[in-house]
């Protein structure tokens, strides 16, 4: 099978492209520069997602059965910045339509990935993949909704993948930052009042290699299994798995008052989907954090 993959220089990226290298497909990886940490047999190259032409004519060239896209912005307060919106809108919004057009002209499957922040973030019932409205509450959320409609309106063959949480190695996640954070203080101060569901990259990624040799397309919602947990609770299990001291205070989204973007408090997503489809779940997030940490130096 031939695979494209974009945003290749990503954490999540880069398992994905490892992830099907592994399977000995034939990867292509891209980014607005090439990757260069990623697995025997893969080619990377540069491309840019919002140049609609070089899309077209480098897909063509590769002529993928599958097309990855992972390439996004994801600087989430960052993206309430005026002066970022048109960029934000290239990327997330213009760039995924560019890459399911060039997807839907080689006949190639296309998995897109997306994010709990389209639905509005309140209550505490967890979103269903279909039929819930949307409703998002900042800048990328809205970008990323943007993006999910593009990909409905060019193609048949696709997967809309929404997930939360991500972190893995190669990039910069809540997990590092925690990690870095305790290294320099007695206490750090996490928020308690958004609640969700951790993802490992490599364990997202061999979920959709295994969804890319099916036909079961649509809607999905995919986390780490271990229940729905704050922030505050992964931060406290982090330093409990790395052997930090550190306390962790837990405060409320107001009390933290640090974030440009406003948040969603309900992240929670409803994955039963998964198992009605025969689609084997992740891992529980404790293990998958503990693997993760054996594997990153931090």
């Amino acid at each position: 099978m031939k695979v494209f993959v974009t945003g290749a220089a990503g954490q999540l990226g880069r398992a994905v492209a490892d992830e099907f290298a592994k399977r000995k497909d034939a990867v292509t990886a891209s980014d607005v520069v090439p990757p260069f940490s990623s697995a025997d047999g893969i080619d990377g190259i540069a491309l840019d997602v919002t140049d609609g032409a070089a899309v077209s004519g480098i897909v063509s060239s590769v002529s993928p059965d599958v097309v990855v896209h992972c390439a996004a912005w994801t600087a989430v307060d960052a993206a309430e910045l005026p002066e970022n919106r048109a960029k934000v809108d290239a990327i997330n919004r213009d760039g995924t339509y560019n890459i399911a057009k060039a997807a839907a002209e080689c006949g190639a499957k296309m998995i897109y990935i997306s994010t709990d922040y389209v639905f509005g973030g309140s209550g505490t019932r967890p979103w269903k993949p279909d039929g819930d409205g949307f409703a998002p509450r900042n800048y990328y959320g809205e970008s990323k909704l943007a993006g999910e409609n593009a990909v409905r309106s060019l193609l048949e063959k696709y997967f809309i993948i929404r997930t939360s949480w991500v972190f893995g190695p190669g990039g910069n996640n809540f997990v590092r930052t925690m990690i870095r954070a305790g290294k320099t203080h007695s206490t750090v101060r996490v928020v308690d009042d958004q609640i969700g569901t951790p993802t490992y990259t490599r364990d997202l990624a061999r979920l959709l290699a295994d969804m890319a040799r099916t036909e079961k397309y649509g809607v999905y919602h995919v986390t780490n299994e271990g229940g729905y947990i704050s922030w505050y609770g992964f931060c406290a299990e982090i330093y409990r798995l790395y052997g930090l001291g550190t306390a962790v205070i837990p405060v409320s989204t107001e009390e933290y008052g640090m974030s440009v973007a406003d948040r969603p408090r309900n992240s929670r997503l409803d994955k039963s989907k998964l198992e009605r489809c025969g689609f084997i779940p992740l891992p529980d997030w404790r293990d998958a954090l503990s693997r993760y940490l054996e594997e990153e130096d931090i």
